[in-house]
């Protein structure tokens, strides 16, 4: 676990938007749900729920 990946975790949680959060933390929003599904996989739970156009 990365403390770059608990940033993003936070700014996902608090914008409740992936392409939002992005912005915030100045990544591309690719590298950012990335770095999400990492943490995700290392820790062996969904940590969103993930729905198109929401």
């Amino acid at each position: 676990m990365q403390f770059q990946q608990l940033q993003y975790f936070v700014a996902v949680a608090e914008t409740r938007h992936f392409t939002r959060a992005a912005e915030l933390v100045h990544v591309a929003q690719p590298s950012l749900s990335q770095q999400i599904k990492a943490l995700e996989r290392e820790l062996g739970a969904d940590l969103f729920l993930r729905a198109r156009g929401n």
